[in-house]
């Protein structure tokens, strides 16, 4: 019988990987895209190093279980540094494709020579 936490291990790796997959690609969405899913992975991480509490307060209570708010916490920041994080990338991206001409990380298609900007053929 397969158990939760091999499920979410699992779940937290295939995630892991195809973002690495996807951050080694040679364009620049693709790349964003990997960067999101780490975060989410990592999110995911966290999220599970937290443990599900089962019958116990949010808040301090006289006596009992009380379940650790800190995980929920870090994990909602997180998802907004994230969010911000990734409305900068993409500008960035199309920022870079707008000056180069090219959506390759390094500004040039590999199979082609360098690409001439958009400024140099005006002038």
């Amino acid at each position: 019988m397969i158990s939760l936490e091999f499920l979410v291990a699992t779940g937290i790796g295939a995630v892991t990987a195809t973002a690495i997959y996807l951050v080694l690609r040679g364009r620049t969405w693709p790349v964003i895209i990997g960067l999101s899913l780490l975060g989410y992975a990592v999110n995911m991480f966290i999220f599970a190093m937290g443990r599900l509490w089962q019958n116990a307060a949010p808040i301090l209570a006289e006596g009992g279980r009380v379940a650790d708010p800190l995980p929920q916490a870090l994990v909602l920041t997180a998802i907004v540094i994230g969010f911000a994080t990734t409305g900068f990338v993409v500008e960035l991206a199309l920022r870079s494709r707008h000056e180069s001409g090219s959506d390759h990380v390094d500004g040039h298609e590999p199979d082609h020579g360098p690409v001439s900007r958009p400024s140099d053929r005006a002038a």
